[in-house]
C-alpha cells in the first residue's frame, strides 16, 4: 500500500466513518477517489488532512468530511442522475460518480472547469460532464435530476433548481442570509409545488454567485476590500481593526498574569509554582521565535538555581548534545566538529541558546559535580553521527565487540548517510532490513556483555547511541508506510530516553524539556490523537508521571520568525502572519497583554480553563513555514486546556539570531559551537 493509499484509508476511517457517516456507498466512493489528484501539487502533501484546500480563483475543495455528509444527505442510489453546481477541482463529482449512473457538474470560473473536466477525463471519470455556465440556473438539457447537491451557498434556493428537481428528488446545499455563514438544508420534492425542508447545520461556503444567487460585488470594491486586508494581514504592526473583545479575550486578560520581559528577574517568578515538578515541559509554537528561547532559558535557570532541576533534555540529536553536555559538564575533551551541522542548523546554533550554555557551564562550575545540571538530546535523527559513536566506544572498551558490531551495523554501511534511502528500499519485499542486526547489539550493549572503559557516563552515552540506531532503523523503514506510526515511533524513542536520563540520576532526576508545542503538549488533546492516532512525549510522560509532570505551551500572534520554505532549504527570517480569528491566538491577542502566563491546571482560573477548553484552531510553526498555505499546513484543532498545564504568550515575536555557519577555526574560546 503507498503512502497516499494508506492515508486515504485513515481519512475515511478517522474522519468521515468515525464521524458518524454510515451510507456504505459514500464510504465506498470516498475510499476510491484519489483526492491528491485532485488539488494543487504543492499541496498533495495535505489531500487527506482534515481541512478544506485552497484552488484557483479564490475557490476551495471541501474538508474531506462535508462533502461526505452532503453526499451522504442526497441518499445517493446507482440510477441517479445528479447535478453538482460548483465543480471546484471535480473532487465531489468524482465522488458521487462513483455512486451514481451520471452526473452533470456546472462551475463558473472558466479555468476551474477546465481543470476539472482534464483531471476527471484523466483518472477515468467518464460519467461526470463538466459545463462552464451560471449553476444557478442548472442544467436544463439534463433534467429531472435526482439530487441537486452544491458547494457554495445562496440567500435561498435558485428557482431553477426547483423547477429541475424530481419529484422525491433532494437538494442539498448552505441557505443563509449573509454570504459566507450558512445552514446546510436538505430539501426534498414530494409533490409537483411541495418540498419538504430539513436543517442539518451550520457552515461557510463560499458565495453561490449567478442571477439565481448572489450578485457578482464590484471588482473595485473588492480589490480595495482585498488590499485593505492584505495589508492588515502581512503587517504585525498595523492598527488592529476588529469587533471589540469577545467575552475569552476579557477572560483571558482577567485571569492570566502579565509578564515582563524574559530578560527581567521577576519573569520567572511565575513558574515558581513548578517546583515540585519532576518533570517540565516547555514548548514553543516554531522552532525560530527568540522569546520562546529567551524564555525557555529564564524559566530553566529559575528551575536549576532554586529548585534542583538537573537534567536539560531537548529536541535535538543525542550526539550533538552530548559534545555540549560535556562543555557543560566541563570535561575538557574537545571534539573535532561542532555539533547541530545537519539542517535545521539554526534551531540550535543561534546565539540565545548559545547564551544559555554559557550559563549552564558558569552554573555548573559553581556547583559540585554530583549536582551540575546535564545536557541531553532526545531525537533520533543521526544514525550515522550514533553507528560511530558506538563503535568509538567500543573500539576503546572491547575491540572484539566492536568487531562484532562493525559486522551487525554493516547493514547499515550504505544508508548511514541518507537514511530516508533506507526508509524507501525498506519497502520492497525483496529488501532485509537491518532490524535484527542493530536490536542485537543493543541488546549486548544494555546485558553488560561489553567491557566498560571504566566510565560509567561514556558507556551510558554509547549505550543511548546503540539504542538511537535501533529506534532510528524503525523509523526510517516505517516513515514511508504511516506517518502516524514513524511519528509515535520517534516521539516514544524521546519519551524512553527521558526515562532513561531520569533513572540515570535515581530518585533525585528532575528534568525540564524544551521541545515543540506539538511533542510536548498532551496529544490526545488535538488533531494528533483525535483523528491521527498520534501520540507525542506529552501525553506519554502524563501517563506514566501524573501530576508530577507540567506541559507549558508557547503561542504568538504576529511577528518575524526563522524557518525554511521546504526542508533542506536555506535560512529565511519570514514575517509571521497575524493569526487566525477562529484561533486561540487571536483570542489571546485580542486580550490585548503583550505577554502573559494562564496557568491551566486544576489550581487556575476555572472559567478560563472552561473557556479554554472549548475546540478551536491552533498554530503549529516547525522548521518550515508557509504563509501562503497557513490554514492548511500550520492550523489545527486543539482544546487548549486539556493540552497544557499553562501557556505562555508573547503577542508580537522576533526571529533568532543565528552563529554563523562557518566550522573551520577551532579556538577554545569558540567551543563548542567553532564560530
Amino acid at each position: 500500500m503507498n503512502p497516499f493509499d494508506e492515508a486515504r484509508e485513515q481519512m475515511v476511517e478517522r474522519q468521515i466513518a468515525a464521524r458518524g457517516v454510515r451510507d456504505p456507498h459514500v464510504l465506498d466512493a470516498v475510499r476510491t477517489v484519489a483526492r491528491h489528484r485532485f488539488v494543487p501539487a504543492e499541496l498533495a502533501e495535505f489531500a487527506y488532512s482534515d481541512t478544506p484546500l485552497p484552488l484557483a480563483d479564490d475557490q476551495t475543495i471541501s474538508q474531506p468530511i462535508v462533502v461526505a455528509r452532503m453526499l451522504e444527505a442526497a441518499t445517493l442510489s446507482p440510477s441517479d442522475r445528479v447535478l453538482d453546481v460548483g465543480t471546484g477541482s471535480g473532487y465531489a463529482a468524482a465522488v458521487a460518480s462513483r455512486i451514481v449512473a451520471h452526473v452533470d457538474s456546472i462551475e463558473r470560473h472558466a479555468s476551474l472547469a477546465a481543470s476539472a473536466q482534464r483531471t476527471l477525463a484523466e483518472n477515468g471519470f467518464g460519467n461526470v460532464d463538466v459545463h462552464h455556465a451560471d449553476g444557478t440556473l442548472g442544467w436544463p438539457a439534463h433534467a429531472p435530476f435526482d439530487a441537486i447537491v452544491a458547494a457554495a451557498g445562496g440567500p435561498d434556493v435558485p428557482r431553477a433548481w426547483r423547477e429541475q428537481l424530481a419529484i422525491g428528488g433532494r437538494i442539498v446545499m448552505p441557505i443563509g442570509d449573509e454570504r459566507d455563514a450558512q445552514r446546510l438544508v436538505r430539501i426534498t420534492r414530494t409533490g409537483a409545488t411541495q418540498f419538504e425542508h430539513e436543517d442539518l447545520g451550520a457552515v461557510r461556503f463560499v458565495p453561490l454567485i449567478g442571477e439565481q444567487g448572489w450578485p457578482e460585488q464590484d471588482p473595485a470594491r473588492d480589490d480595495d476590500t482585498a488590499q485593505a486586508a492584505h495589508d492588515v494581514e502581512h503587517d504585525a504592526h498595523a492598527p488592529y481593526v476588529a469587533a471589540p473583545p469577545t467575552p475569552l479575550a476579557r477572560t483571558i486578560a482577567r485571569a492570566a498574569r502579565p509578564l515582563p520581559e524574559p530578560e527581567d528577574p521577576t519573569f520567572a517568578d511565575a513558574f515558581d509554582h513548578l517546583a515540585d515538578k519532576r518533570i517540565v515541559l516547555l514548548g514553543e509554537c516554531s522552532h525560530g521565535t527568540s522569546e520562546f528561547y529567551r524564555a525557555r532559558a529564564a524559566i530553566t535557570r529559575r528551575l536549576v538555581e532554586r529548585h534542583g532541576f538537573n537534567i536539560v533534555a531537548v529536541e535535538a540529536d543525542w550526539p550533538d548534545a552530548a559534545i555540549v553536555h560535556r562543555y557543560v559538564m566541563l570535561d575538557e575533551r574537545r571534539d573535532a566538529d561542532p555539533p547541530f551541522q545537519r539542517f535545521p542548523t539554526w534551531m540550535w546554533r543561534n546565539e540565545e541558546f548559545a547564551a544559555f550554555v554559557e550559563w549552564l557551564r558558569a552554573h555548573n562550575g559553581r556547583t559540585r559535580r554530583d549536582a551540575r545540571c546535564g545536557f541531553h538530546g532526545l531525537d533520533m535523527y543521526s544514525l550515522s553521527a550514533s553507528v560511530e559513536a558506538v563503535l568509538d566506544y567500543l573500539d576503546r572498551s572491547d575491540p572484539n565487540a566492536a568487531r562484532i558490531a562493525r559486522e551487525r551495523y554493516g547493514c547499515l554501511t550504505p544508508w548511514q548517510k541518507d537514511p530516508l534511502v533506507y526508509g524507501r528500499a525498506a519497502m520492497s519485499s525483496a529488501f532485509e532490513n537491518c532490524e535484527d542486526a542493530v536490536i542485537a547489539q543493543l541488546q549486548d550493549m544494555l546485558r553488560g556483555r561489553i567491557a566498560r572503559a571504566g566510565d560509567d557516563d561514556l558507556h551510558f552515552d554509547a549505550t543511548q547511541n546503540a539504542r538511537l540506531v535501533a529506534s532510528a532503523e524503525r523509523y526510517y523503514r516505517t516513515m514511508y508506510r504511516s506517518a502516524a506510526q514513524s511519528w509515535n515511533l520517534r516521539d516514544t524513542h524521546m519519551f524512553e530516553t527521558l526515562e532513561n536520563l531520569l533513572a540515570a540520576k535515581g530518585d533525585g532526576g528532575r528534568a525540564v524539556v524544551w521541545a515543540h508545542n506539538s511533542h510536548i503538549g498532551n496529544a490526545a488533546a488535538t488533531e494528533m490523537g483525535d483523528i491521527r492516532d498520534e501520540l507525542n512525549v506529552g501525553q506519554l510522560c502524563r501517563e506514566r508521571f501524573g501530576d508530577d509532570v507540567a506541559l507549558i505551551g508557547f503561542g504568538t500572534h504576529a511577528g518575524t520568525v526563522a524557518a525554511a520554505t521546504d526542508w533542506g532549504g536555506p535560512l529565511e527570517v519570514m514575517r509571521v502572519l497575524p493569526s487566525r480569528d477562529d484561533s486561540y491566538e487571536h483570542a489571546f491577542h485580542e486580550s490585548g497583554l503583550p505577554r502573559c502566563f494562564a496557568d491551566l491546571s486544576a489550581d487556575g482560573d476555572r472559567a478560563l480553563v472552561e473557556s479554554l477548553r472549548e475546540p478551536r484552531l491552533e498554530r503549529f510553526i516547525g522548521v518550515i513555514y508557509r504563509p501562503d498555505s497557513e490554514r492548511h499546513s500550520h492550523y489545527a484543532e486543539a482544546r487548549l486546556s486539556a493540552q497544557f498545564d499553562g501557556y505562555v504568550w508573547f503577542d508580537n515575536t522576533h526571529a533568532i539570531t543565528p552563529l554563523s555557519t562557518r566550522a573551520t577555526e577551532r579556538s577554545v574560546d569558540l567551543y563548542p559551537f567553532g564560530v
